[in-house]
């Protein structure tokens, strides 16, 4: 969210409205690397501080686009196979060790990966890719993924929202602490994001050295 001034989310929200999130989301979707998830809490603060949004238009849109993305890098998941995706992945920041993360957790996890992975930053540009790479079949994805796609845009919608609603309502030495405690919990959040990954993909390593035959 940070790339975008306020000006430039303004003009972009004014001009494009529920199509740029829906384009954002989806595209994010699909596997690249695009702020698909800070642009939906953009527009749902938007939304909330200025009311040239509706709250409860914008929720199902970006699950639209996060539903309809998710299945198209599926799909291309599966067309590319997973050794195209070890040879050309790193291009698009899948790296070796995710990849290896990916086939671990799918194999372990499946469905709750592409549930619970739409929560996870390094899973929800790459959840798609990797279960159609993978082999999962299509049907217990589009289930599994539309669930994803509607409980992460309504959590992140709506709180998002109402975030904003509070924020604009307070003003002054509050305003202040109140804009403070949430940038503390953005890194905080952050710092636990990337330390899981990293706990994640040294787990992984571990077990599929454990599996693999002597």
């Amino acid at each position: 969210m940070s790339i975008f001034s306020f000006h430039e989310l303004d003009t972009l929200f004014r001009d494009y409205g529920y199509g740029a999130i829906f384009a954002g989301v989806m595209l994010e979707s699909i596997g690249l690397p695009l702020p698909g998830e800070s642009l939906m809490i953009a527009a749902a603060i938007y939304a909330a501080t200025t009311h040239n949004l509706d709250i409860f238009t914008l929720v199902p849109i970006a699950a639209a686009g996060a539903i309809c993305g998710d299945q198209i890098g599926y799909f291309i998941g599966r067309w590319i196979g997973y050794r195209y995706l070890a040879q050309w992945g790193r291009k698009i920041g899948l790296t070796q060790d995710r990849l290896d993360l990916g086939r671990f957790l799918f194999r372990k996890y499946g469905a709750e990966v592409v549930f619970f992975g739409r929560f996870i930053a390094v899973l929800r540009t790459f959840a798609a890719v990797l279960a159609g790479a993978n082999g999962m079949p299509w049907h217990s994805f589009l289930l599994w993924n539309s669930l994803g796609g509607m409980a992460w845009t309504s959590l992140y919608g709506f709180g998002a929202y109402l975030l904003g609603d509070a924020a604009r309502r307070v003003s002054g030495p509050l305003g202040i602490a109140l804009a403070i405690i949430g940038g503390a919990a953005l890194l905080a959040a952050f710092v636990f994001v990337k330390r899981n990954e990293t706990r994640l993909i040294e787990d992984a390593k571990a077990e599929m050295r454990q599996g693999a035959p002597g």
